[in-house]
């Protein structure tokens, strides 16, 4: 049984002050090219910094995070399921960025966000950025305002369904309409979860998992 979120909230304060699991979490996360088509990255340009955020609220009792299913465009992921959360900007922190971009994208003022901490940062390799995901919470259940040109759909995450072993699950998924990938990932609200976002939340699960085993 997960506790309240102002418990876990505190809980995590403290444990993400200690070592994270970082690379191991994200590793066993990673899909893997099945056939000869192999995507490949070269990137001449150090990474551009930027930030998402896991954002913990509570709705009937029930733990939720929301996620965001992108609207499709010409980019390396069109259509996928990411963290509310983009590149940072001139003179931002990690914090800063993602603060900004959960309510630009999903519309919950930044000034009603609670920091708890930070994860691992995480190397999104397909868009050269390294990417900081931020641990949050709200003391009320939001009203989300999507943005219609970045969101083509809010989900609502459950935290006790990543948290289960049954939530790790293992499919061939095609990646940019052209790459076979056997590919770990969470399903939420009948969404495949995979790629970087799965790898980040993993690391969260992880972490959950040693603080409250459900």
């Amino acid at each position: 049984m997960l506790p309240p979120l102002k418990e876990l909230a505190d809980r995590l304060t403290d444990r993400l002050l200690l070592p994270l699991p970082g690379g191991d979490a994200h590793e066993s996360f990673r899909a893997v090219p099945v056939g000869d088509v192999k995507p490949l990255f070269n990137h001449s340009l150090p990474p551009k910094p930027g930030g998402v955020i896991i954002l913990l609220y509570e709705e009937n009792g029930v733990i939720r995070f929301p996620l965001t299913k992108r609207a499709e465009y010409t980019g390396a992921h069109s259509a996928q399921v990411s963290l509310p959360g983009g590149k940072a900007e001139p003179g931002e922190d990690s914090v800063a960025t993602a603060l900004r971009e959960c309510e630009e994208e999903i519309g919950i003022d930044r000034h009603e966000i609670r920091v708890i901490g930070k994860l691992s940062d995480f190397f999104v390799m397909p868009s050269n950025f390294m990417v900081t995901p931020v641990v949050a919470w709200l003391d009320h259940t939001p009203v989300f305002r999507p943005d219609a040109h970045e969101v083509a759909r809010v989900l609502n995450g459950e935290l006790a369904d990543i948290i289960e072993d049954r939530a790790v699950k293992q499919k061939e998924i095609m990646a940019a309409g052209r790459f076979r990938m056997n590919a770990p990932h969470f399903e939420i609200e009948g969404e495949v979860v995979w790629g970087a976002t799965a790898m980040m939340l993993n690391e969260f699960r992880i972490i959950v998992r040693e603080i409250f085993q459900p």
